[in-house]
This record gives C-alpha cells, sequence and structure tokens, in this order.
C-alpha cells in the first residue's frame, strides 16, 4: 500500500503467488487493529553484547538500541494489533527475531500506509515493514502513475513474497472470476495498493462505455467493512490479508476469494538510501534468522509457507 510513490507494489505483472497455506491457518488469531500509537510489540531479546551482528549497525542505532518501525498496524496476518492491543503478525515476529541477532529493539509505530516513505525520509521512523512491495518506482522514488520522480527513492531488503487476491462477498457476485469482470462494477481497496494500482489499469481497459468504479480507503479493514455491508461487488488485498479476511470475518461466513492471484512480488523493508550501512545489517540478520531456522518458525506459526524465502535480497523488485 501507499500513495503513488509508495505503493505496496505496481500494476502490471502477473504473479501466481505465494503463501498458499494462510487460508487453513487454522492458529491465527483475529483482532482489531489500533490507533496512531507507538507500540514495543517486537523486541529484540538478548543483551547486545550477547548480540553476533551488532557490530554492524551504525553506531547512533547501537547506541539507542532502538530501531523505529514506520508501519500500517492494521494488515493482519502481516501486522496487526491482537486483544491486549499488543502487535503482532509476520513482520513483528520476524523483527524480534532480527532484533536478537542485532542487540535492538524494533519499535513500531503505526501510521497510514500512504505516509510511511515520507515519514522514512523525514527521519520519523529508521525503517518501514509493512508488507510493502519491493518495486522499481519505489526504488528510483518515481510516482507509479504520472511516471514522474518525486523523491529519492528508498532501498529495500526483500524477505517474503506475496500476491494480490479479489474476493466478494460469500455466494454473491459470482461472475466475477479476474479483473477484467470488474468493468461495470464497483471495487473497494486501500488507498495507494497494488489492488488499487490494477483497478486503475483495468478501467483504463474496460469497453462498451463501462469502467471500474474504485473507492480507496485509508486501511484495509475500512474497505472490507464497505464490502460487508454490500457496499461494492468487490474487494482486493495482498493475498495473505485477503485469505485471513476469507478464514476470520464473520466466522469464515463473510468472503469468499475468487479468481488466481496476480502480481507476485516481493516484501521489502524500506531503508533511506543514504543508510547503506543499516540497509546491510538488516539483510545480515534476515540471512542470519534465516540459516538458524527462526525465519522457518514465524512462516510456519502464520501457515505463510509458500511465500518463504531462501535468503534476503537488497532491491530485488522489477
Amino acid at each position: 500500500m501507499t500513495a503513488s510513490t509508495t505503493r505496496r507494489t505496481t500494476a502490471a505483472r502477473s504473479r501466481l503467488a505465494a503463501v498458499g497455506s494462510i487460508a487453513v491457518a487454522g492458529a491465527l488469531i483475529l483482532t482489531g487493529c489500533g490507533d496512531q500509537t507507538n507500540d514495543s510489540g517486537s523486541e529484540g531479546s538478548g543483551s547486545k553484547s550477547a548480540a553476533p551482528l551488532a557490530d554492524k549497525l551504525p553506531q547512533a542505532i547501537r547506541d539507542k538500541g532502538v530501531i523505529k518501525v514506520g508501519s500500517d498496524i492494521a494488515y493482519a496476518p502481516v501486522e496487526f494489533k491482537d486483544d491486549s492491543g499488543k502487535t503482532v503478525g509476520i513482520d513483528p515476529d520476524l523483527a524480534a527475531a532480527m532484533g536478537k541477532q542485532l542487540g535492538v529493539t524494533f519499535e513500531f509505530e503505526n501510521g497510514t500506509f500512504d505516509s510511511l516513505i515520507t515519514g522514512l525520509r523525514s527521519k520519523r521512523y529508521d525503517i518501514a515493514m509493512s508488507a510493502m512491495t519491493d518495486t522499481k518506482d519505489r526504488q528510483e522514488g518515481i510516482d507509479s502513475d504520472t511516471g514522474k520522480k518525486v523523491g529519492e527513492g528508498v532501498d529495500f531488503v526483500d524477505y517474503f513474497t506475496a500476491g494480490v487476491s479479489i474476493y466478494t462477498q460469500k455466494g454473491k457476485n459470482t461472475d466475477i472470476k479476474t479483473w477484467s469482470d470488474l468493468c461495470g462494477k464497483k471495487i473497494v481497496v486501500q488507498r495507494g495498493t497494488v489492488s488499487e494500482d490494477l483497478a486503475k489499469a483495468e478501467a483504463k481497459k474496460c469497453t462498451g462505455g463501462k469502467t471500474i468504479t474504485i473507492e480507496a480507503f485509508d486501511n484495509d479493514q475500512q474497505a472490507q467493512t464497505r464490502l460487508r455491508a454490500g457496499g461494492a461487488a468487490a474487494g482486493s488485498s495482498d493475498f495473505p490479508v485477503a485469505a485471513y479476511a476469507v478464514k476470520t470475518s464473520g466466522g469464515g461466513n463473510d468472503f469468499q476469494l475468487v479468481g488466481e492471484q496476480v502480481e507476485a512480488a516481493p516484501y521489502g523493508i524500506a531503508v533511506a538510501k543514504n543508510n547503506t550501512q543499516l540497509r546491510d545489517a538488516l539483510k545480515a540478520a534476515l540471512d542470519a534468522v534465516i540459516a538458524n531456522g527462526e525465519y522457518e518458525k514465524v512462516i510456519k506459526k502464520w501457515g505463510v509457507e509458500d511465500g518463504a524465502v531462501q535468503e534476503a535480497a537488497i532491491n530485488g523488485g522489477k
């Protein structure tokens, strides 16, 4: 998700996606999401002296003992708040494992997705970790709608692979199977996400005087609420999120996935271009937790094994 320059991904590539097993991940916990608050939901356990990769971090971060993380904490199961208000999910769990390697605490701060890269530029956050798709446009600071450069761009440390799905109210709009089937209908999406990009691109292809009406919201849960109330024909989200909504909303009775996933691409941790030392430290930490099995434990916990990667990558998005 995000506004033009900070989208979870850009529209274009076909992606038979990852994370197929999440739809049956019975261990997932349905929760609500928090507001704009700081949350130290992911902590690096162990002292700095015991952390094998602590010396790879910039000295300023080592001194603070904290990495500030900008995140849209309303995107279950990637990051969300449980019933006690604690930040949980795939990203916080991976961050906690990385924190053990680096000897720091990852503090998640809630923000709207389309503001995260702006917050990174203004140094409100050290990193953005929020199911953000690594794309060339984001790397280069290009507005995907206009093709114009609007910022210096960011670097990504890639750690997961996911696709995008369409979902509808259960038992309704059964004629929708692909993006082209949305012509003449309304879709709800989160603002600035690949889903919004895809809807805009598909609307341009509609013929016969039809188009796709796109209603965009600040977060995905608002879009789900609108669809649940019958205010649209379909919704779209990253596959792990759509599958989680289908599994949990209304006890599994509210929504259904339709068609296949598209836009397979990596999720990346966004880091400022001029912060290469932090970027490389994060990559080293990810590679370490992949090698020691912590990564696999997290991925299995959330039932998203099909999205696992074998090693971290820098700017692997196309």
